[in-house]
């Protein structure tokens, strides 16, 4: 009786999220959401950062204000990002991932791949028992047959593809209960459904090989025809096609491996909708919806572009435009350097980290310990893909201004120790829990 009790309330909870996330406008939606209170390990939680953010939600709780927090310690003054850290879909995720632990005392718990692309979270996960049947790029890491249907199964923040599910549920194993797929991740699956009941191709901005992408590409060749672009360059190629300019061969070439099985562009572009990964820059989908608009536009007419293209703004997620916002507004201040805290192969990081490096020094780096000394820091390149040794990290004057942010999965303890370490190189006169918010 509890467990039917249970599927019933899972089954009305998904139907109302569902309404939500695809029928309520976002200013009725968000304050919403930022109501749900959830219960995560307190060891992710911060004595200075929590203070900062209860500080500005305080003062700003539409969230509206995206200038950033300043901290001034003496020798080193902290130019906090307005939004940073754990999203809705992060904690979200984290909840049930403990609540599986927490549950299920004497079973074995799986994960399909990490959780979330931050490597302190994926290893605290790892040290409380769960095993990842698959690592990032999809490479089998545990074999299915090990897998029965007495196991839990947790599907991770970016969701997991049709194909998956139909394996977990050829196993019968449930995985309804832990699924911790981010509703941003749902929201974009169902409106790519939409745009295919009414014959729009669906063109997905996003990274071939991220497990995002990937999932939302087999949801998406259910309902419709279906393409993965991963930048401005590679619409125009699409672009160039729909104007005549290079024959299907051309657009092969470059796309054989991103389309859905039976795709013709001859026919599948008269009808197009662009929705995106979640995280990728919310700026870079729009302007490659706008380049597509106008392209359908030039080819069809100004007068005929409502039946061509489908305005598919409403699948950005707010957490990754609040961060980048956020991080726009930092390129307004004066600094000598920027750190960027986060997991290595995540994106909306290293997309903060784009953004930033434009005008700062910036450091990307996953935890303190990349912080050798004053002098010293280890930091990953995202344009060479390695970690680097630096020199010089932070300048010898008597106040360093440094701007910090983190990814949307990492732990605000996580930027805590940062600050912390940074304050001991620099002797900061004022401490870390006496300071004036």
């Amino acid at each position: 009786m509890n467990d039917l009790l249970s599927l019933t309330l899972q089954i009305v909870y998904n139907s109302i999220k569902n309404y939500a996330l695809n029928f309520l406008s976002e200013d009725i939606l968000l304050p919403l959401l930022r109501m749900k209170k959830f219960d995560i390990p307190a060891h992710y939680r911060s004595p200075i950062i929590s203070k900062v953010k209860a500080k500005r939600k305080l003062e700003d709780p539409m969230k509206k204000d995206f200038s950033p927090t300043i901290l001034d310690f003496g020798s080193v003054e902290f130019i906090i990002s307005r939004h940073f850290g754990f999203c809705y879909g992060v904690e979200n995720a984290i909840e049930k991932s403990y609540k599986a632990i927490n549950e299920n005392p004497d079973k074995t718990i799986y994960l399909l791949s990490q959780m979330i692309h931050n490597p302190e979270v994926n290893r605290d996960l790892q040290e409380q028992g769960v095993q990842f049947i698959q690592d990032t790029q999809g490479n089998q890491l545990i074999e299915w047959d090990r897998i029965n249907s007495e196991d839990i199964v947790i599907i991770p923040a970016f969701g997991a593809t049709v194909e998956t599910k139909q394996l977990l549920e050829e196993k019968n194993i449930t995985f309804d209960q832990y699924n911790t797929t981010c509703p941003f991740v749902e929201k974009v699956w169902n409106r790519s459904a939409k745009l295919g009941k009414d014959d729009h191709t669906v063109i997905i901005h996003g990274k071939k090989n991220h497990e995002e992408t990937k999932a939302t590409f087999s949801h998406s060749k259910e309902t419709s025809p279906s393409i993965v672009i991963k930048d401005l360059k590679e619409a125009q190629i699409i672009a160039d096609f729909i104007h005549g300019t290079i024959d299907a061969s051309a657009f092969f070439e470059v796309f054989q491996e991103n389309c859905s099985v039976g795709f013709d562009p001859e026919i599948h572009f008269n009808k197009v909708g662009v929705v995106n990964q979640t995280t990728m820059l919310a700026s870079e989908t729009q302007e490659i919806a706008d380049f597509m608009k106008q392209t359908m536009t030039k080819k069809y007419g100004q007068n005929n572009i409502k039946l061509h293209f489908a305005d598919t703004r409403d699948t950005l997620c707010y957490a990754t435009n609040d961060n980048q916002s956020a991080t726009l507004e930092l390129l307004n201040v004066e600094a000598d350097l920027a750190v960027v805290i986060g997991g290595y192969n995540s994106s909306n990081t290293t997309h903060l980290v784009e953004l930033l490096e434009d005008k700062f020094k910036t450091f990307f780096i996953k935890t303190k310990d990349e912080i050798m000394s004053a002098d010293e820091v280890h930091a990953f390149d995202i344009h060479k893909k390695q970690v680097k040794r630096h020199m010089g990290f932070l300048p010898k004057k008597d106040k360093i201004k440094l701007i910090i942010t983190s990814g949307a999965s990492c732990p605000d303890a996580t930027v805590d120790a940062v600050i912390q370490r940074i304050l001991d190189l620099t002797n900061a006169p004022i401490s870390i829990y006496n300071i004036d918010l």
